[in-house]
């Protein structure tokens, strides 16, 4: 029979018209879809099922390991960090000594145009610069409500002057570095 004589639709004659061997596009596209098949023995099975847990078991320990180093390594960053602030503390308390010493002298009444009067308060000055460039602030409560995390009360006075809990007097000043307090400001407290 010819074309004409039988039209066929147009996806026979395509199909028709098709040489032997070819391979047409819906076929291999159902081919590469489908799931490859094969055949194991029961002790290839155990195996792989045995070798599928030790890799998770694996990459379990290397998750827990990396997580154990990460920790650590915060943790010593935390405590290098805690141990040099400690460490500065130490050093920077030996040097209040100096301070209130230095500050008597300059707080001494006398000469003022004294050569070592000047030059004893521009080492305190000096001293002053040196330890707000640390970080340390000097505690002058003075005329402040009495803070027991940052004061040391040695006396208290009843005054009606002053309110209640409130610093009359400051005997020895207190030093902070940061937050963390160097050393307590003394004082006296009105009731």
């Amino acid at each position: 029979m010819s074309r004409k004589e039988n039209p066929a639709p147009m996806e026979e004659q395509e199909s028709q018209e098709q040489q032997p061997g070819e391979v047409t596009e819906e076929y291999r596209q159902e081919d590469e879809t489908a799931a490859e098949t094969f055949t194991v023995t029961r002790e290839q099975m155990e195996k792989m099922e045995a070798l599928a847990k030790q890799l998770e078991a694996a990459g379990d320990k290397y998750l827990r390991l990396a997580a154990e180093y990460d920790n650590y390594r915060k943790r010593t960053t935390k405590e290098k960090e805690g141990i040099y602030q400690d460490a500065k503390i130490d050093t920077l308390s030996k040097f209040l000594e100096v301070y209130d010493n230095l500050e008597r002298a300059v707080n001494q009444p006398g000469d003022e145009d004294n050569a070592h009067k000047k030059g004893m308060e521009m080492i305190f000055h000096q001293l002053i610069g040196v330890l707000e460039k640390l970080g340390v602030s000097i505690e002058d409560p003075a005329g402040r409500e009495f803070d027991p995390s940052k004061h040391n009360a040695v006396m208290h006075i009843d005054s009606e002057e002053l309110g209640e809990n409130v610093v009359s007097q400051v005997f020895q000043k207190g030093f902070l570095l940061g937050e963390k307090v160097i050393r307590f400001a003394t004082v006296q407290v009105a009731n």
